[in-house]
């Protein structure tokens, strides 16, 4: 209810009204403490450190809704030895001129105030999680200096001096285990491989494969590179070849849709991935130097800083002296591909550092060059079968920085991450990039440091650079400034509002109220394709589902092809059988003449 629908009522229903407003004060129970503020106490109340005040009415559908959330934040409040900000209510159905001098004029209305001076008022989404992220923001506890908010890139937060390095067992023989025994590549040339010899290959792994036509012009200009990558990593990797106009079968059922394309074999069930950056000599040696390396590298304390201002997104086990812990992980970081890296230690100063219990085992993800972990994935002390594929998902979903710059070599990696996330993109021209990319930072470490998942990427794109793609995609134009858009590739669609249906801004309130409404299907998407290339893509999809079937189960297909065929000419039989009787011969009644 508005206060000026409310001070118009009459002066009978406006007494009965603030009769029950009374009665509907919140009470104090056992769980929590509210503290509901008068004209009389609420100026000296607020008129020290920093208070968040809601001013809500009991008859408000959504003030009644938020309350179990308040109760929660109040709870939590109370439990900190020095939150640095306190929390209020005001109850505006029963002191409407309070409210009304405070500029409220919906409810539930949170305004923010700093020494009795009014400093703002929440626009926020009123979920747990972007509250008591707002509160920790503009909290000032006592006992700690407050940090200055930054829009600069992120710094890598200093480590400590180490104090005397204290002897650390290496169990270098677990690491030594995910390293191929074998002499990979002896002779330092291509291998030429055929459908005979391809799975063998596949299985033993380590193997870098290109698949070509020879009437591919790509193709030939890579050939030469290709012999120089061999030879450089003779004794490495193995580096072989396909002739998909050979063996064209093959390469369908390795999914090949152009050529060349390049593909790292890890071995036997540990899957592939593609190679989709330059072809350059050193970049290509890059790439398969940082998949065939160790999944798994010891840290030691006093290279903690180095390795976290070294690599945007890392992953560091921190275990006892078990090997058992050590042999889970390389198992599971086998899916990485060596992107992100993977650190193990046993250092007691590792574990105070990031204040770990001696006896535990975690991993830490460790992302944008910050010592604080994004996210702990505790090693369970008795291990299931489904404990790996547990850690698997959990690796490859917090493989990425929270914010990075797209293009093209970050681009498969972002957009076709296998955990699917949806990614905030914002574009802008190259006159206003750096301070685009600064505010996309700053948004993407409140959400990470409201720990809202890691199923959100946050990234910017030279929007000159990718005009052309952005304009196809997402209908965004390369001149008008700073554009946002929440995209959900792996389905094709995405979001340019957010759940108050305005355009999305490159600010907080906006970016987490679209993401929010996108993960909650509260907001409507858009298609980045036109109908005609959604049905033929659906189209395509299901031809191939059909091809691939055919290939993996050629004898049950040939059954269906056969049956069907009998079953057509039973049907077409039946058919010309009663149009012969029903010409030629059939009795009917009729037909008599008396």
């Amino acid at each position: 209810m508005r206060l000026a629908n409310l001070l118009r009522l009459p002066s009978s229903l406006l007494l009965a009204s603030l009769t029950l407003a009374i009665a509907a004060l919140p009470v104090s129970s056992d769980e929590v403490e509210l503290l509901v503020l008068t004209p009389d106490d609420f100026d000296k109340t607020v008129a020290s450190g920093v208070w968040f005040v809601e001013h809500f009415s009991p008859y408000c559908g959504h003030c009644r809704n938020f309350m179990p959330t308040w109760k929660n934040i109040v709870q939590e409040i109370a439990n900190m030895s020095d939150p640095g900000i306190h929390l209020a209510q005001v109850n505006c159905a029963v002191h409407g001129d309070l409210c009304k001098a405070n500029g409220v004029d919906g409810y539930p209305q949170m305004n923010l105030y700093r020494d009795g001076k009014f400093v703002e008022t929440y626009r926020e989404a009123r979920s747990h999680e972007l509250v008591t992220s707002y509160l920790s923001k503009h909290a000032e506890p006592t006992s700690l200096p407050a940090l200055p908010e930054t829009t600069e890139a992120p710094v890598v937060t200093a480590v400590p001096e180490p104090g005397p390095q204290l002897k650390v067992q290496e169990h270098r023989e677990a690491y030594k285990s995910a390293v191929p025994a074998k002499d990979l590549n002896p002779d330092g040339k291509v291998l030429v491989l055929d459908d005979k010899t391809f799975q063998s290959a596949v299985d033993e792994g380590h193997l870098f494969v290109k698949f070509y036509a020879p009437w591919c012009g790509h193709c030939k200009k890579l050939a030469p590179i290709w012999a120089q990558l061999a030879e450089q990593l003779q004794h490495k990797l193995t580096i072989a070849e396909v002739n998909c106009e050979a063996y064209d079968s093959l390469c369908r059922a390795e999914g090949v849709p152009g050529f060349p394309q390049l593909v790292y074999y890890g071995g036997k069930d540990a899957g592939k991935v593609e190679y989709t950056s330059g072809r350059k000599l050193d970049q290509l040696k890059a790439f398969a130097e940082k998949v065939s390396g160790p999944p798994i590298q010891e840290l030691y304390y006093e290279d903690l800083s180095a390795r976290i201002a070294e690599y945007p997104a890392m992953y560091l086990l921190l275990h006892p002296y078990s090997d058992k812990d050590i042999s889970d992980v390389v198992e599971a970081a086998q899916a990485l591909f060596g992107s992100p890296p993977v650190f193990t230690s046993a250092s007691p100063q590792l574990f105070e550092h990031f204040n770990v219990q001696s006896d535990s085992a975690v991993v830490l993800a460790l992302k944008d060059h910050d010592a604080i972990p994004a996210a702990v994935y505790r090693l369970p002390a008795t291990r299931s079968a489904n404990d790996k594929d547990a850690l698997v998902n959990w690796l490859l979903k917090n493989r990425l920085p929270t914010s990075m710059e797209l293009d093209s070599d970050t681009f498969q990696d972002v957009m076709n991450a296998p955990h699917k996330p949806l990614v905030v993109l914002a574009a802008a021209p190259a006159a206003e990039l750096q301070a685009t990319a600064a505010e996309v930072q700053r948004i993407a470490r409140q959400w990470r440091n409201a720990k809202s998942g890691a199923g959100v990427t946050f990234v910017w794109m030279d929007a000159g650079k990718w005009g052309k793609w952005l304009k196809s995609m997402y209908g965004v134009k390369p001149d008008n400034g700073p554009q946002v858009v929440v995209a959900d590739h792996s389905r094709l669609v995405y979001y340019d509002v957010d759940q108050y249906g305005e355009k999305i801004q490159l600010t907080t309130t906006s970016v987490f109220s679209a993401v929010q409404g996108a993960q909650a299907a509260t907001i409507a998407y858009k298609h980045s394709e036109n109908i005609v290339e959604r049905l033929a893509r659906y189209l395509n999809n299901k031809l191939t589902s059909i091809e691939s079937f055919v290939l993996l189960y050629p004898w049950r297909t040939l059954s269906f092809v056969v049956l069907g065929i009998l079953v057509v000419f039973f049907i077409a039989r039946r058919i010309l059988s009663s149009d012969f009787e029903a010409g030629h011969g059939a009795y009917r009644k009729s037909d008599r003449l008396d």
